[in-house]
């Protein structure tokens, strides 16, 4: 096998969201934007500005702004080799690019291309099977994030705990428990009442309207040893919000924790 980034990798998808070019530039191309709908982003927003994405404790990928054109085109560079743990040099960057194109009627779409060159070990094209699955949900977030707090700074709140099994068991679990129903149903998730916006695999995300109005991800995902991980994702605009967190986190975290989960 070649140890020379040769072989390469892409995926590429579309999203048409509400709003000018300027109001999803905002949200595509801001730290303050992409932590609404995101991970929570560091950015300094100028081409060869540094980026940081939070993916949980002491997990994060750094990169650079390498393509800056307001409102139209973004492009960034992320060191996926050390995101791995693998050696650097055997992979070229991860560049991902964002082109906004407005169209008539007040939306937009985002063309989304992500692309880079590995050696053709097995890890990798693993690797890139999961990225679309596990990224492209987040563009539901930008989606009702635009439609529904344009401009807005979130609060995030993030809870996940392990069980041992699969993914559609525990989904199956969780859904249950939460009492999720189908697209458009009104839902009481744990004392936070909202609406079915979009019904995934093993993901349901909805709009919070009580007691702090915002999004809320709700999954499971496998972790490949025989573990799955339920979670809660929720991005909630309101000035009472970190309070909110504070007071909620740990009791989603003990009821995630606690859930029946069929051996």
């Amino acid at each position: 096998m070649s140890t020379t980034p040769t072989v390469p990798y892409r995926l590429e998808f579309s999203v048409e969201v509400p709003g000018t070019p300027e109001q999803v530039w905002q949200a595509i191309a801001t730290a303050r934007g992409m932590s609404a709908w995101f991970t929570p982003t560091e950015m300094e927003e100028r081409e060869g500005g540094a980026v940081h994405f939070t993916m949980g404790p002491e997990m994060g990928s750094d990169g650079r702004v390498t393509g800056w054109d307001p409102p139209r085109r973004l492009v960034y560079e992320e060191d996926w080799a050390a995101l791995m743990g693998r050696d650097p040099d055997t992979l070229s960057p991860l560049t991902s690019e964002f082109l906004v194109e407005a169209r008539s009627g007040g939306t937009c779409v985002v063309h989304v291309t992500s692309s880079g060159f590995g050696i053709g070990a097995a890890w990798e094209s693993e690797w890139w099977d999961t990225l679309g699955p596990g990224w492209m949900p987040f563009f539901d977030n930008l989606r009702l994030y635009l439609a529904s707090f344009p401009g807005q700074e979130a609060t995030q709140l993030e809870v996940s705990a392990s069980h041992p099994g699969d993914a559609p068991t525990l989904w199956a679990t969780l859904h249950d428990a939460l009492g999720l129903g189908d697209e458009g149903a009104t839902v009481d998730v744990r004392g936070a009442t909202g609406t079915v916006e979009r019904v995934g695999d093993h993901q349901t995300l909805v709009r919070l309207t009580a007691p702090v109005p915002g999004m809320l991800n709700v999954y499971a995902w496998g972790t490949g040893d025989g573990n799955a991980t339920a979670g809660v994702r929720a991005y909630l605009f309101s000035p009472d919000a970190a309070d909110y967190v504070r007071r909620e986190e740990p009791a989603w975290r003990a009821w995630l924790e606690g859930l029946p989960v069929p051996a």
